[in-house]
């Protein structure tokens, strides 16, 4: 049996604006009309799989369960409080297995945020590593490199292999190198790209953290001893999961498991079916479709004289006159114009938001909600106006505030009000005031969106004045 273990916990800094902390980039469409943590679920499609498990920040538990839901699948979300690298989120899952009586299973732990344009080759690829994951081995996915690229680290293989063997010894894992040691990589024909894919059975899996990284094997033993089950959510205990020291696979166990002297402990399957991490937004430039003169566009876009280009527009009309070479993308609420060759240098923007406390590094002014989603079109000096969607079926918590009243008008769709003892039905351009202070619900009884205009009035419009009384969330 091979479980996909899904790893979600990206936070999307290196393609800000379009993606942001509480929005990143696997659950952006980007390279088709599905999200990126969609085409990573879909790819299994034809392999023989069980119910995948999904590991994402907790913040993010209802946006993977909607992206689950769109595709009629059914997963396992395991929730990390905090995020610890990608050591800690498998041993998760591998207890959480192991628990369940699958401790032969094979997990097959794939980046939800990953491009693969072949998918045929990289399903051979899954089957190749699967008969050597099931004898007991290690076996990680190496891209074959296009190119010196300085950007990912580097797997090198022993050169004393079987010229008919598949999955090839690996002798090191190497550091991102510079373009002189990534041109000497290439040139020798030892070396494959990291691509952070790999196979193992559970139990081998658990049996190598006990042997190199114990102390985080412990205390993931004991987040997953307290932790809850919610449906398809499972919550690790909090407390106890955030004194786990942050580690990645590849240092906690395959490194050290290499220098153990045995050759057929890892193991590199290679592969060669269109791979991209989208490490940045000249990565999307690289994996798109162009124009004439090498350019990328995305949304209401005119362009003159304007050659190898990234230009993304979202909202309103982008003209572009002179310019070669640059990336532009404009959002609802941010616009980002670099040169191609700078765009790893945006996460220096990030951090410089996060240390003023700018929400736009934190989320898009469009946000996403377990019931749909809410766009501030405007706001002033005491009050805040929001484009609010509620999604068929779906209803907000009962709430109340302490410092704003609302005004709602319906748009369109039937809105089912509760205002303190009423319960009002409204429809099209039909409106209802809820004053200070009063415990109010909104629910969407029919079957298409409910789209409202919500104007919030009072001396505090932030998201943190509300009281929750019910939720179906989980929220109060």
């Amino acid at each position: 049996m091979i479980t996909p273990v899904v790893l979600a916990g990206g936070s999307g800094a290196r393609l800000w604006p379009l993606s942001r902390a509480m929005y990143p980039k696997q659950f952006l469409p980007l390279n088709s009309d599905v999200s990126m943590l969609q085409e990573t679920l879909l790819r299994l499609k034809g392999l023989s799989v069980s119910r995948p498990h999904i590991v994402c920040n907790e913040e993010h538990r209802f946006l993977v369960a909607e992206h689950v839901r769109q595709l009629n699948l059914q997963a396992k979300i395991m929730l990390e409080p905090v995020g610890k690298n990608t050591a800690p989120a498998i041993a998760l899952s591998a207890l959480e297995l192991a628990a369940c009586g699958h401790s032969d299973a094979l997990m097959l732990v794939l980046p939800a945020d990953h491009v693969i344009d072949d998918t045929n080759t990289f399903q051979s690829a899954v089957t190749e590593a699967a008969s050597a994951a099931k004898a007991g081995a290690f076996v990680t996915f190496g891209i074959v490199p296009t190119e010196p690229a300085t950007g990912y680290g580097y797997i090198r293989f022993r050169p004393d292999h079987n010229d008919d063997a598949v999955a090839l010894s690996v002798q090191s894992f190497v550091e991102k190198p510079d373009q002189a040691v990534a041109r000497d990589y290439i040139a020798s024909g030892e070396y494959y790209w990291n691509s952070g894919m790999f196979m193992v059975r559970v139990d081998r899996y658990l049996e190598e953290l006990k042997s190199y990284r114990p102390d985080i094997l412990k205390v993931c033993e004991q987040s997953m001893l307290k932790a809850t089950h919610d449906h398809d959510f499972i919550r690790v205990d909090s407390a106890v999961f955030a004194e786990c020291l942050e580690d990645s696979v590849d240092y906690a166990v395959m490194e050290p498991l290499c220098g153990s002297g045995d050759a057929g402990e890892v193991l590199v399957v290679p592969l060669d079916a269109g791979w991209s991490d989208v490490g940045s937004l000249s990565a999307l430039w690289d994996i798109k479709s162009k124009d004439s003169n090498g350019n990328v566009v995305e949304g209401d876009v005119i362009l003159e004289q304007t050659r190898n280009c990234f230009v993304h527009g979202q909202d309103r009309l982008v003209a572009t006159v002179g310019l070669k070479d640059l990336v532009i993308v404009d959002t609802k609420d941010a616009l980002l114009v670099a040169s191609k060759g700078s765009v790893q240098d945006v996460r220096s923007v990030v951090h410089t938001l996060k240390a003023h406390e700018r929400s736009e590094y934190l989320q898009h002014r469009e946000v996403y909600r377990p019931w749909g989603k809410f766009d501030s079109i405007d706001d002033g000096d005491r009050y805040l106006v929001k484009h609010i969607t509620v999604n068929p079926g779906e209803k907000l918590s009962l709430q109340k505030h302490h410092y704003r009243a609302e005004h709602w008008v319906i748009v369109s769709g039937t809105a089912e009000v509760r205002c303190g003892d009423k319960l009002i039905l409204l429809s099209e351009n039909q409106s209802t005031y809820i004053p200070l202070g009063e415990t109010h619900q909104l629910r969407n009884p029919g079957e298409v969106p409910l789209e409202i205009i919500e104007i919030q009035s009072g001396v505090y419009l932030g998201e943190d004045d509300i009281i929750r009384y019910a939720d179906e969330y989980g929220r109060t």
